[in-house]
């Protein structure tokens, strides 16, 4: 079964970005309006303003999707806009369209951002779960943002970096899906926040019985097996490296060969968010299957992997299918550099933790609107979803979007296919096993480090003395 054609809703875009964009000052509209479900109502009264809110959320979309990402480019989109149609001559000042972000619903947004979710997993075909089960995979990560005195409270900057030198972080722990690799959650915390607790606020709210928690062993906890369990959610996770046998684990059957049907026994020690007394509450035991899956590839640093699961049936799920499985998971690796290096989320702008949840929010959107159309191209196409560039696709909607906006009723449909068309015609080149080192080639400026609040810094004029004086110590002159 191949995913949903795109043709059917086709038609539809035109009339779809006309009702429910509200004349927009952006062309993304008449590519995204109907996947997004704009009628969601506003929940508060706002008055009629140049950047009202439909307007806002619009160009706010095009600045995530924008290479440049900055406020000014997103005001001269909105005056191009206006020129084109006639409308109000307004300033190319920044502030109203900042003060207009800072208006933006939250609650809004994020109502937006499960409808655009929603639309990606229901195209995602039967032949792409596993074994008839949606499976989600949890991982985290960090991002930086401004050094305000906001985001320093809420988000403190790592403890070896001088005051005034360093920038706030923010740990992320997103669930993505397997299958289409969309977002589907997000929290985030501060550095001293573990993903796997970012995690637990996001299990009621993504995972659903039936689904299976694909994960590694950061994320591999008694408490979180149970708790999913409880749900009717399967787990796969790496074992702990300090879970070992005969220690919290004891083999009670053989299933077959590296396959183990064990006990799993609750520690003396309560896990992290945990009170004694709800961690005494949680049962003694767990029966989990234990999988060792035995690495045999060149190149590879591991050499074997111990997986720990609540799907017990060794008929219905062979032990050999878990490797496949496991290995899977990498891609949420690939997912996530998409979001923090494609999307540039890496580095957020905004100077308010409120901006900065909206902002991640508007990732989040921007995100999962283009993981839509890749799984649209592969189905056009009837490739694998990952043959499907992200990147290209990111850099279609760019330059595609301004023509679709402009086209008419009839000529529409041909331009949508062609677009998606255009996605899948260079497909991306399967390398298993390929070897990419982490390293840069192009050297950087010989500019020195700020290792001094910015008020207190004073530049060395001679560049040839940078090398010195970084040697000799903190990069300053006397007064």
């Amino acid at each position: 079964m191949n995913p949903r054609s795109p043709s059917s809703c086709c038609p539809r875009l035109r009339a779809g970005a006309r009702r429910l964009a509200g004349s927009p000052p952006d062309v993304l509209a008449a590519l995204f309006a109907p996947r997004l479900s704009l009628d969601v109502p506003y929940p508060v009264r706002f008055r009629e303003r140049l950047f009202t809110p439909l307007r806002t959320f619009w160009l706010f979309l095009a600045q995530v999707l924008s290479p440049g990402g900055s406020c000014a480019e997103a005001v001269q989109r909105a005056l191009a806009w206006f020129a084109a149609t006639d409308g109000p001559d307004a300033s190319p000042n920044t502030s109203a369209y900042c003060q207009a972000r800072c208006r933006l619903n939250g609650a809004w947004l994020t109502a937006i951002s499960q409808r655009a979710t929603e639309h990606v997993e229901r195209q995602t075909p039967e032949s792409w779960l596993w074994h008839g089960h949606p499976v989600k995979v949890p991982d985290g990560s960090s991002v930086s943002m401004p050094d305000t005195p906001e985001n320093q409270a809420r988000w403190p900057q790592p403890k070896g970096q001088r005051p005034g030198c360093g920038f706030p972080i923010a740990r992320i722990a997103g669930v993505f899906s397997l299958a289409t690799g969309s977002l589907l959650a997000l929290a985030n915390g501060s550095l001293h926040s573990h993903e796997r607790l970012l995690f637990r606020r996001l299990i009621d709210s993504v995972l659903r019985p039936g689904d299976i928690a694909l994960a590694d062993r950061g994320f591999c906890s008694f408490a979180d097996f149970y708790q999913l369990l409880r749900r009717n959610v399967n787990s796969v996770m790496r074992r702990h490296a300090r879970l070992k046998h005969d220690v919290g684990l004891r083999r009670v059957g053989r299933l077959g060969r590296g396959d183990l049907l064990m006990d799993w026994h609750r520690c003396a020690v309560p896990s992290d968010g945990y009170t004694h007394a709800e961690w005494n509450a949680l049962p003694e035991t767990l029966r989990v299957r234990e999988i060792t899956v035995p690495v045999t590839i060149p190149g590879f640093r591991t050499r074997m992997i111990v997986l720990l699961t609540t799907l017990l049936d060794p008929a219905e799920y062979p032990a050999r299918d878990f490797a496949d499985l496991y290995r899977r998971r990498w891609e949420v690796e690939t997912d996530l550099r998409h979001i923090k290096t494609t999307l540039r989320m890496e580095v957020l702008r905004g100077k308010s933790p409120e901006m900065i949840e909206k902002e991640l929010t508007a990732y989040q959107i921007a995100y999962n609107l283009i993981r839509g159309l890749m799984i649209e191209a592969a189905g056009s196409r009837d490739l694998g979803l990952a043959s499907i560039s992200f990147k290209a696709t990111a850099a279609a909607v760019r330059h595609w979007a301004p023509l679709l906006s402009r086209a008419d009723d009839e000529d529409l449909l041909c331009l949508h296919e062609r677009f998606l068309a255009s996605i899948a015609r260079h497909p991306v080149p399967q390398r298993p096993n390929r070897n990419e080192p982490r390293a840069l080639k192009r050297r950087p400026k010989n500019y020195p480090r700020l290792n001094q609040p910015r008020h207190c810094y004073r530049e060395i004029l001679h560049r040839n003395r940078y090398t010195k004086a970084m040697k000799a110590g903190p990069l300053t002159e006397p007064q």
